[in-house]
């Protein structure tokens, strides 16, 4: 039987209320007869287009506003829109058995969203997109000195290579310098990959309404003086754009979750690096930036890698389940 998003069976709308659904519930019904894991890789699909359209309005706003205004004005809104669902769990929301790992989480966050956002703003849409998926390689280090997990030669391995790809697109000049930029985009990824490490340990403790309030509402409290201190008026169209940019975030959020609530990681990852050929898209288009050779080579090696990572983790989990069932595995 398959699943649609909410977790309802495919076989529980009537059949007889069909003609008059409305269009989302029709819709749902549609998705819900659908393999689980179609489901989520068109949520993924849909995130990672959305994605895009978020780091877009990014760099067109930041030719004029500062990174800082525009975080704030995006939390803002963010905010806004999580309210009923944060405001009637005060300040129950607010109880955190972790209060130092919420703190560290926001701490990363905040830089990430800084560097990142910096990045995207300064550098080719292409190039900035394919540097940030360095955040899996980061992943599964710290992952390996904070949580201790075991990473066998194969992961390594890609890991490696992932970092090879990074450095092909960080390009160093004669002198060995490389770009400032593109260096803050690494800051970034390696600041996001803490943070999905973090997640791993508070999720076991904190429900997941604590963590989105305390990342929504403090992110948006710690770029408060900055923004303010360089604040420019924006114009009504700034305006509209960043509201627009902030409903974005959320939707390509709320995007994500729902296509890794439906479908299994594994099957569903790697469509998220369609973002690549989306930010090639609107870089040529809208910007004029085409990806430099050096740019497609280290990204095709950086998700290569991860691919390769992906697969390995899908067979070590078959592995796992058949040894679980009393059937051995072998690695």
């Amino acid at each position: 039987m398959t699943t649609s998003p909410s977790g309802d069976p495919s076989g529980s709308s009537s059949p007889e209320q069909g003609p008059s659904l409305p269009l989302f519930a029709r819709l749902q019904a549609l998705l819900g007869q659908l393999p689980s894991n179609t489901i989520g890789a068109l949520w993924i699909l849909l995130a990672a287009f959305l994605f895009t359209i978020m780091a877009t309005l990014i760099k067109l706003l930041g030719k004029d506003l500062s990174v800082f205004q525009i975080l704030v004005v995006r939390q803002a809104v963010m905010v806004a829109i999580v309210a009923p669902k944060i405001l009637p769990g005060l300040p129950g929301s607010l109880a955190t058995k972790r209060p130092g790992l919420q703190a560290a989480r926001v701490v990363f966050a905040s830089t990430a969203m800084l560097c990142g956002f910096t990045a995207l703003i300064e550098l080719p849409l292409a190039d900035a997109t394919a540097l940030a998926f360095s955040k899996t390689f980061f992943i599964t280090i710290f992952a390996i000195f904070f949580l201790g997990e075991s990473v066998g030669l194969h992961r390594w391995g890609a890991t490696i290579v992932g970092f090879l790809g990074v450095l092909i697109m960080l390009r160093p000049e004669g002198g060995g310098f490389v770009d400032p930029y593109a260096a803050l985009a690494i800051a970034g990824a390696a600041c996001a990959g803490m943070v999905m490490v973090i997640l791993r340990v508070l999720t076991r403790t904190d429900p997941p309404i604590t963590v989105l309030t305390y990342q929504a509402v403090c992110v948006g409290l710690i770029m408060s003086v900055p923004a303010y201190l360089t604040w420019q008026t924006p114009s009504l169209e700034q305006w509209a754009l960043m509201i627009v940019m902030g409903v974005v975030s959320w939707a390509a959020q709320m995007s994500n979750i729902k296509a890794f609530k439906a479908g299994e990681a594994t099957a569903i990852a790697s469509l998220d690096y369609t973002r690549l050929l989306y930010a090639t898209v609107f870089g040529a288009v809208i910007f004029g930036n085409w990806p430099s050779v050096e740019t497609l080579i280290g990204a095709a090696v950086i998700i290569a890698a991860s691919l390769y990572t992906v697969r390995r983790e899908a067979i070590k989990g078959r592995a796992l389940a058949r040894n679980a069932d009393g059937r051995g595995y072998s690695n």
